[in-house]
């Protein structure tokens, strides 16, 4: 309804089985399947309301203007839910946005994932629309591909698309309570990344010699995420998701211009996890488009896995974190002389 404020709240996901790349980039659709796990611990929140009163769209990103850039994907994803089936259909008047998160936004954390899904849970409540988390995850992987997971909390899939399915969301494979992990995000920059990941998947696309067989395996090794997520078995899971991320990373690597989203300390993590493993801990590494290190390890463990990693030269901070729920409103109000 126009005039209502609502407000969401979404985690970030950490892929442990990697999407890199796109079989159709007007639709964003996934060229490979992915698996990843819903963090709780940090967040995005995202507040909409629509009202014919402003000029133009007002969109705040952690308390600044958004660039052009972000208000155009958030433009073009409100313009979604105004126009989707169930929506309210025909113009749609400007609206007022505030995204914040709780950690570093376009640094390799997922933010965009929790941003997008926080913001397409908002938008519909603030449209008056009603829509199952499906058609909620479908609407925001038009924008931001993994968003589409942080709609669901826990073990999340996204399948490849085919050429016949432009409509095409995430589901849920195994809920928060199905297996207690712990992911340690160690934090190396509080600086946005340079090239972000929607043109950075692009020029590997476009330019990588391993572009190819980055197509091949992924699908091999999403397979192998999912049965070890499903079997609850640690060392496998571990081990696929390392080779994932080490393969999309040597994909990217290969483009023109090669894309290096590690800094030194990146390299020193990814070091130290291997000693980790090698003294026997449960210690496991992913790294997204960004710098930072995400270790998997089990509750037992955490203490003495996070601490050799807070030590690490280069290491700002840690975070320990969860499986968590997935996006969720928090309010819906009816502003003065609205009816709820």
């Amino acid at each position: 309804m126009i005039g209502q404020r609502a407000e969401a709240i979404a985690h970030p996901n950490i892929a442990l089985a990697k999407y890199w790349g796109k079989l159709d980039e007007a639709q964003n659709l996934p060229a490979v399947p992915s698996l990843s796990l819903t963090l709780a611990g940090m967040s995005t929140r995202a507040a909409v309301q629509f009202d014919p009163a402003l000029s133009a769209d007002a969109v705040e990103i952690d308390g600044r203007p958004a660039t052009a850039p972000a208000a155009a994907r958030v433009a073009a994803l409100l313009d979604l839910v105004w126009q989707a089936p169930g929506g309210p259909g025909g113009a749609r008047p400007p609206a007022a946005v505030q995204s914040a998160n709780d950690f570093p936004t376009a640094a390799g954390l997922a933010s965009s994932a929790s941003a997008f899904a926080a913001l397409a849970v908002a938008a519909s409540a603030a449209a008056g629309a009603r829509w199952s988390e499906a058609e909620l995850s479908d609407l925001a992987r038009r924008i931001s591909a993994s968003a589409a997971r942080s709609v669901f909390g826990g073990f999340v899939e996204l399948p490849a698309a085919t050429a016949v399915a432009p409509a095409l969301s995430a589901r849920p494979l195994a809920g928060p309570e199905h297996w207690d992990l712990r992911m340690i995000v160690a934090v190396t920059t509080e600086e946005a990344k340079t090239v972000g990941s929607t043109q950075g998947m692009l020029r590997t696309a476009r330019t990588s010699p391993l572009y190819a067989g980055w197509l091949a395996v992924a699908p091999g090794i999403f397979a192998a995420v999912r049965e070890a997520v499903l079997r609850r078995d640690l060392e496998r899971l571990g081990e696929a998701a390392e080779r994932s991320a080490l393969a999309m990373h040597a994909t990217a690597l290969a483009a023109e211009p090669g894309l290096l989203y590690w800094n030194g300390a990146t390299v020193e993590l990814m070091a130290e996890v291997r000693r980790l493993r090698a003294g026997g801990l449960a210690a496991y590494f992913t790294i997204d488009a960004g710098p930072h290190v995400k270790v998997l390890t089990v509750p037992e463990e955490v203490d003495r896995v996070r601490d050799r990693l807070a030590v690490v030269p280069g290491v700002l901070r840690t975070i320990v974190a969860r499986p968590g729920a997935g996006a969720r409103l928090c309010s819906v109000a009816a502003q003065p002389g609205e009816s709820p």
